[in-house]
């Protein structure tokens, strides 16, 4: 005996109701009917023909029936014209409690399955069982028995999606010995034997595509008939087809035929893919010109793909987040439209429809943060992200901390020509109070780069800038009268050449688990002091990280970074343009830049290399983590960076994991601690330190 399934058990969520007995036992009165009496018949009588049979005797006339006699029940014509008495005359009969009454105690249960556990599904069941998720206690012995039918009920489904077609289960409700009242339900499950699947087939499809298809299904005879597998299966298929070259490929319902006798089931799935299509242009509705953000002009700036290359839709979807990137749309999407064009291999060209909804262009964005040293930093930014269209945006900055207040504007230009390009120009004033140094600066800056985002994280990213300052800043005179304190005040214009490259295998911005990243920066720079001629030199720095995962709850992760000042003396280099150590970036259990060589005012000088190491493991419980370090750092005076000297610190950080990426607090302390250092410094700020 074989049957015909027109698709698969689904994923069970939760089942309706199945048949399961919670019910009196009713008593139903006998019926006494009058015997039939047996006609015989001979086989001439039946075979006999009508017109050798004989006439037919008339019927007896039927007598006059007798005049009924109205039961004593019925009630009179007269009674029923009476009015009836007043509704405040009625007598209500006493209502029954309601099942759900707080002050009637409440019906306990235990669940008892048998069958599941060998089968591996008990596990499945459990998770989706209403019984337990009553948490084993009900309102009254109905609700119990009602429970009961949905677990029956879901337990089929469960084993049907696993392949277990003649499944039977059954609850059987009772109550425990006991004086409690509490009830037990035993679930009994009874698989059978588990269909494997037949023969594969896929239908409707030529060869190139089938190809494909077959390769993308992953199915084969013999294994179990499992639900999520074939959908997932099949999913795949709708997913493959479209990425090489058909992207309007449909996949129709399946069928499986099972037969009971070999417990197998013969699969079959019609695919229709449509014709092969190649890339053509984009394309905007016409009904909507006044609701769209970007022109076909712009967007044509953003795919990874050439007209007339063949139809991938991963390239497709690459558009789509790339038309997402750029804040400024609430609503896109994509679509392939045919055109009728077909070329010599028939193949047709495949237009992209780019569907868009304008989304808010200004933001407010505040953020704030805490470190030894720099103490607290509190910022915030108005941005128009399309003051100046296509994605021309105009931001206004402020910084007001302990130490630092800047006031800061920038225009930036996103996708400058070319996909993931920016170009930005900006201006800013600052003051600045650090033990280091004290400056009042003027700064205009550009740059033009390739950088990440946290919705689209780049591999290679890269720099070219341009910067002007000038500053006024206090310098240690090393010529002057040890005892005197007190730094003299030298104002500084700079002219600075900054680039950057940056290589990232990490699988996130913000709180990455995996892989590894490598930066190189490097500043020409010219300077001219006020009271002396130019000086010249070049600042280099680099960075590397990587992070190795133990297991799913920890994360081993570590940091080098090295740096150097060649071309000057440090002391004729203006102090903020010096490298320093120490902080919630840099060497932490230290304060803002405290580490390194200090002026004899105990105040850090800072120096021309920089060596540091990080390393921590994070452990993460939930939204919560938590993170041992060790850090280590050295600032030297001459331009070679080196590992003598090398100073250490310590701590414990606690993580809070949001949607946008972990909030930080780390406490660290210096070992060996030197007059001057803190003893305890803390950080704050969102995300992880490298």
């Amino acid at each position: 005996m074989s049957g015909v399934f027109h698709g698969l058990a689904a994923r069970p969520q939760r089942p309706f109701g199945f048949s399961c007995a919670l019910a009196l036992a009713l008593m139903a009165s006998a019926v006494h009917a009058q015997p039939v009496p047996e006609v015989a018949q001979t086989d001439a009588e039946v075979d006999l023909p009508p017109d050798l049979a004989g006439e037919v005797p008339p019927l007896a006339p039927l007598e006059p029936a007798a005049p009924l006699t109205p039961p004593e029940t019925i009630v009179p014509e007269a009674e029923l014209a009476t009015p009836l008495a007043p509704l405040d005359s009625v007598t209500v009969p006493e209502a029954l409690a309601a099942t759900n009454d707080p002050d009637l105690p409440d019906v306990r249960y235990r669940l008892e399955t048998t069958g599941l556990e060998e089968i591996g599904l008990e596990g499945r069941f459990r998770d989706l069982s209403a019984l337990l998720e009553g948490g084993r206690k009900a309102g009254s012995a109905a609700q119990v028995g009602a429970r009961a039918d949905v677990d029956v009920e879901m337990a089929e489904n469960l084993l049907r999606s696993q392949g277990y077609y003649d499944a039977e289960v059954s609850a059987v409700v009772g109550p425990l010995p006991g004086e409690d009242g509490e009830l037990l339900i035993a679930l009994t499950a009874t698989p059978g034997k588990r269909y494997t699947l037949g023969d594969i087939d896929i239908t409707g499809l030529e060869p190139e595509p089938l190809a494909i298809a077959r390769n993308a299904l992953d199915l084969a005879p013999g294994a179990p008939i499992v639900a999520d597998v074939i959908e997932a299966a099949e999913a795949n298929v709708s997913l493959r087809l479209p990425e090489q070259g058909w992207p309007f490929t449909r996949v129709g319902a399946r069928d499986i035929v099972l037969d009971d006798v070999d417990f197998t089931g013969d699969y079959t799935l019609p695919v229709d893919a449509g014709r092969k299509g190649r890339f053509g242009r984009i394309r905007l509705p016409g009904d909507a010109e006044a609701d769209n953000v970007f022109d076909v002009e712009h967007i044509e700036i953003l795919p990874r793909f050439e007209v007339g290359e063949i139809f991938d839709s991963r390239r497709v979807d690459d558009l789509r987040q790339a038309l997402i990137a750029t804040n400024l749309l609430q609503t896109v999407s994509v679509e392939p439209v045919a055109t009728g064009e077909i070329d010599a291999e028939g193949i047709e060209t495949v237009d992209l429809l780019v569907r868009q909804s304008r989304g808010p262009a200004r933001n407010l964005a505040a953020n704030a943060g805490y470190g030894t040293g720099e103490g607290v930093r509190l910022s915030g930014s108005w941005t128009h992200r399309n003051l100046f269209p296509p994605e021309g945006a105009v931001t206004g900055a402020v910084v007001a901390g302990t130490n630092e207040q800047s006031l800061r504007g920038q225009f930036l230009r996103s996708n400058a020509g070319q996909r993931d390009r920016a170009f930005q120009i900006g201006a800013s004033v600052a003051r600045q109070r650090f033990q280091a140094f004290s400056a009042e600066t003027i700064q205009l800056n550009t740059n033009l780069s390739r950088v990440s985002t946290p919705i689209w994280q780049k591999r290679w990213t890269w720099s070219l800038g341009g910067e002007l300052i000038a500053s006024r800043e206090s310098v240690f005179d090393p010529e002057r009268d040890t005892e005197v304190l007190d730094r003299d005040r030298g104002t500084f214009f700079i002219a600075a050449l900054p680039t950057q490259l940056g290589y990232d295998r990490s699988n996130s911005l913000l709180d990455p688990t995996r892989g590894f990243r490598i930066t190189v920066r490097a500043s020409p720079e010219a300077q001219k002091r006020a009271s002396a001629g130019f000086d010249s030199y070049g600042r280099l720095l680099l960075e590397g990280s990587a992070y190795f995962p133990v297991m799913e709850s920890l994360v081993l992760a570590g940091r080098a970074r090295v740096g150097s000042i060649m071309g000057a003396a440090r002391d004729e280099i203006a102090p903020s343009r010096r490298l320093y150590a120490g902080g919630g970036g840099s060497v932490r259990g230290f304060g803002f830049q405290e580490l390194g060589p200090r002026g004899p005012d105990n105040r850090p000088l800072g120096g021309r290399s920089l060596t540091e190491f990080a390393f921590e493991a994070r452990y993460r419980f939930g939204d919560f983590g938590v993170v041992p370090f060790i850090d280590a750092g050295r600032v030297g005076e001459d331009s070679t960076p080196s590992l003598s000297g090398m100073r250490y610190g310590v701590g414990i950080g606690a993580r809070y994991y949001t949607n946008f990426g972990p909030m930080r607090i780390d406490v660290g302390t210096p070992l060996n601690r030197q007059p001057g250092e803190s003893r305890v410094a803390l950080y704050i700020s969102i995300g992880q330190a490298f």
